[in-house]
Order: C-alpha cells, then structure tokens, then sequence
C-alpha cells in the first residue's frame, strides 16, 4: 500500500490517517466538514488535498447511517483500487450496497475494536488500535487483492485480524458493545437527580460502571439504529433477568422465612451468572483470564508518584498485570490497586514497604 484515502475524520478516520502516515503511505483526507479534515492534516494525518488519481485503499470512516452511500459514491467514482469501511455494524451496509447493484469484489467491510469516550480528530492517536481486535468480514466475491491490502491496513496499524461473518459480527458487537453501552447509560442517569450526599459517596464501581456513558449520544444514536433488532433481544432477555431479580429482593422483605430462604436463591443465582459470565472475558493480551491478588498503596496526588512506585515494583521484580487507581473523596490522595500473580505478592509487599510506601490490606 503507497496510497490511501481517508473518508471521514474523526477519532477513528484520523487515528488511521496517522497512523498510515508515520509507516509512510501517503494519505489523502475528506471529510463533510473540511474544516475538520484540515484539522486532521494540522495533525499529521495527511493531506486535505484531493489526490491526483486512484489510490490503493479508500478508507470510509463515516457514521453508520452515511456508510453505504460514502462507499457507493467511491466505488462508482473509481477512486480506490479497493474500498473499505470501519463502521460498528457491518449487514446493513453490504445489503445496501447490493440492492444498489454494485460490484461487492472490490469492497470489505471491517470494525477495529477500539475507541475512546472522546471523538473527533482532536482525539486520534496513531497507536489507538495496537493489539486491539479488528474484524474483517469477507465474503465469497470478495477481490482477493483487497482481502490482502485490509490485512495489510490491520498490520501497519498493529491491530489483530479477525475473520467473521456479517451478520455474526452484529450480533456479537451487540453484546459486548452495544448493550452494554445503553445499560451504562441506565446505570448513569440514576446519579442526575440523585442527592448530593448520595454522589459523593461515589466510589470506583459507579465509576467503571458508568464510564462509558460519557460518549457521544449522536454517535450512539447512530450506532443503535444500525444495530436496532441485535440489541432489542438482547435488552428483552435482560429485562426479564431484572425482573426475576426484583421479585427476588422483594421477596427478602418478606416476614416469611420461606420467602426470604428463596429470595436470597434467587439473587444468588444471579450473581453466581455473573461470575460464570465474567470470567470468559479475555484477561491479557487475549488470553484466557488469570486470578491475579492485588496489592493496594496509599499514594498521594502528586508528580511522579506513580512512576516511582512503578519502577519500585520493577526493582522488586514484580510484573504489574493490571492497574486501578482509587481516588479519595475530597483528599489529595488514593489506592493504587496492583494486580500481579500471586506468588509476587509476598515480595512485592515486603520491598514496597521498604521503600517507604503505604501499604493496605
């Protein structure tokens, strides 16, 4: 790949431009807004200069609703050997295409599982998508050329490759994606009218749960309404497991003991699904998860501070799997959570109390 068009640059568009640009394809920017891909091209993500013929791969980065006709508009214009997307939902633009009656051997759709809260080219960055999943869903008539310059595009931005079908791709990306994001957002719209004494108790769960939350609702708009149906059953089957598990709580309030006794069955049930659920999400570098033990320290607010106690693990010899900061409510302080095998716990404990920290049990 020499040559690349990049249509629409956001936060996913720019991180690809620039990270085209840094391995030395030349990119070319367009975007509805030209502002915003001037802005992309202040960047370093390439040029906002239309480019003088056909380019290798065009790349449409555009919203959801917009993805079809992007392509369409390339793919009749002959400006790319090849044409790709990067949208979230991957049937409905292929269907679109087809009914237009479009030649489909030189398009492939795909979805780089990676992203920020925050959007638009200010955002970008050129290693958002290192060792970060990215579907590629061929189909049979797909141009093998340009099966090879999407795996090409996958390995300049150091993404990993995975081959799926459509259709499978939106039924997965609305469970681990889509649901997710709109309970997340349940979740957060408790905290708008709740009291303050209530939120200021807010402690590192409401924070993971409702992190998400913050995106962008145009975006997600987007997003949901090329996904409706995936994300629809999976909320109905959800709904139904909170209903169980009202019943549940409310039946704890009972003063029969034979009521309580199935109560506390039932969220018990619920939670035991829980652990099933989560320990099949893939812990490091995708790997099967792992039982790490956490060592917690006191740190304070200040410069510095994490890297010391960073490079005093590795004096110890302790490999930090994992990472979570805890802040105190209203303190120039927090936990640092450090998540390492246990057997490292012992050693790192002693030689971090050596060194002067605070340790927590």
């Amino acid at each position: 790949m020499r040559t690349a068009l990049v249509i629409g640059t956001g936060l996913i568009g720019t991180s690809i431009a620039l990270t085209l640009a840094e391995r030395g394809v030349a990119v070319y920017l367009a975007d509805a807004d030209p502002g915003q891909a001037r802005t992309a091209a202040g960047l370093g993500a390439g040029s906002a200069e239309e480019p003088p013929g056909p380019v290798d791969l065009a790349v449409v980065a555009v919203p959801p609703a917009h993805v079809a006709a992007t392509l369409a508009d390339a793919m009749r214009n002959g400006r790319a050997r090849a044409c790709l997307d990067v949208a979230s939902v991957k049937g409905g633009p292929r269907r679109e295409l087809a009914a237009l009656g479009l030649d489909l051997s030189g398009y492939l759709g795909s979805h780089p599982m990676s992203g920020r809260e925050q959007s638009g080219p200010l955002a970008a960055t050129a290693d958002l998508f290192e060792g970060r999943p990215w579907v590629l869903t061929p189909t049979p008539e797909t141009d093998t050329e340009v099966l090879n310059l999407a795996l090409e595009l996958v390995s300049l931005c150091r993404g990993v490759p995975v081959v799926m079908d459509a259709d499978a791709h939106d039924r997965a990306v609305a469970l681990v994606s889509h649901m997710p994001h709109l309970v997340s957002a349940l979740v957060a719209a408790r905290l708008e009218h709740a009291e303050d004494s209530a939120v200021r108790l807010c402690g590192q769960g409401i924070r993971d749960v409702t992190r998400i939350a913050a995106s962008d609702p145009r975006m997600w708009i987007d997003i949901l309404s090329a996904n409706p149906g995936p994300v629809a059953d999976l909320l109905g089957a959800l709904a139904e497991d909170l209903e169980a598990t009202v019943a549940a709580l409310r039946a704890l309030e009972s003063g029969d003991s034979e009521k309580r006794r199935a109560g506390a069955e039932g969220v018990e049930r619920i939670l035991r699904r829980g652990n099933a659920g989560q320990i099949r999400v893939p812990g490091k570098h995708g790997t099967a998860p792992r039982a790490y033990e956490t060592v917690a320290v006191l740190i304070s607010d200040q410069p510095g501070e994490l890297a010391r106690i960073f490079a005093d693990a590795g004096r110890v010899g302790a490999n930090i799997e994992d990472v979570r900061i805890e802040h105190a409510t209203g303190q120039q302080a927090g936990l640092v959570q450090l998540m390492v095998e246990p057997a490292a716990v012992g050693p790192l404990r002693v030689g971090l109390a050596e060194r002067g920290w605070s340790l927590r049990a």
